[in-house]
């Protein structure tokens, strides 16, 4: 990733493509919903097994940007590359995990039902899950410490079970790329080392995993690499960037109080780029009614 502390977007480099193979490009691409942008004029390149946060304030295009990578929203203008080719070409080998499921939480499907899913892709239309899709989804879910849960329904869970159990959903699809919406927020400290560690297992594995976060602590602590959007590509590059007051300062603009050389976030982590719907939020505790 090309690091940067301007308030312009991030370009790429020719020298820099041709020393490391890139996960995700974005060229001048601007997007958004009905005639409301979301994201202007942003450039970036994220190279293969890199471990990003992307931060900036609500309503900033953090979850829209995701959707981008994801090929879930095409760009008004410019050019989105996944994995080297159009985001649609790339689906079977990328795992999208958003904020909030938009599923019936009393529905009776239980972790391993959510966890096998993830090999649907795999198996086609026509075959049944086997032997060793079976035991991808046992090892996915031992992974995430909720093997002991595989039968329990998934409206039964708190916040944190969730998401484990959709992070083995997306573990057994055996992809290239994690986009991940918040895959910590509002769970408790344990949960969000556990997680994260299995994030950082999947990056020095050589899989690239981005995950947008409101959490700059968190984000300090536990990724390499960051990039900062408010609409615009702000800063990318180094975790060092959260350390500097300018980057922090344009990026959250009255959204972040700054306290000597710390910034204090002023920010409502369930607003998001868009109106949410059904969509419901479960933090460490919660279970469903």
């Amino acid at each position: 990733m090309n690091e940067s502390s301007q308030p312009t977007a991030v370009a790429a480099t020719p020298s820099a493509v041709a020393a490391t193979r890139t996960a995700i490009r974005l060229v001048d691409v601007s997007a958004g919903y009905d005639a409301a942008p979301a994201v202007e004029s942003a450039s970036l390149d994220i190279p293969a097994g890199a471990l990003v946060a992307v931060f900036g304030p609500n309503g900033g295009g953090k979850t829209t940007l995701l959707k981008l990578m994801a090929g879930l929203l095409k760009p008004w203008t410019g050019r989105v590359e996944v994995l080297g080719g159009p985001p649609a070409a790339a689906a079977r080998r990328v795992a999208y995990v958003p904020q909030a499921e938009l599923v019936d939480w009393s529905f009776p499907v239980s972790v391993w039902d959510v966890a096998m899913m993830g090999r649907f892709p795999l198996l086609g239309p026509l075959r049944q899950p086997g032997s060793a899709d079976r035991r991808a989804v046992e090892a996915a879910l031992d992974r995430v410490g909720m093997l002991g849960h595989a039968r329990t329904q998934i409206g039964r869970l708190s916040g944190g079970q969730r998401r484990r159990a959709f992070l083995a959903r997306a573990m057994v699809a055996d992809v290239e790329l994690y986009l991940l919406d918040e895959p910590v927020t509002g769970v408790d400290v344990p949960t969000q080392e556990d997680l994260m560690a299995l994030l950082d297992e999947e990056a020095r594995a050589g899989r690239t995993v981005i995950a947008t976060t409101h959490d700059l602590a968190a984000a300090s602590r536990h990724f390499s690499t960051v990039v900062g959007i408010n609409r615009q590509i702000m800063a990318a590059g180094s975790v060092e960037l959260l350390n500097d007051p300018d980057v922090l300062r344009r990026t959250y603009g009255g959204h972040l109080l700054m306290i000597g050389e710390r910034g204090v976030l002023l920010d409502d982590a369930h607003h998001h780029d868009t109106a949410s719907g059904p969509e419901r939020h479960f933090h460490e505790g919660d279970v469903a009614p």
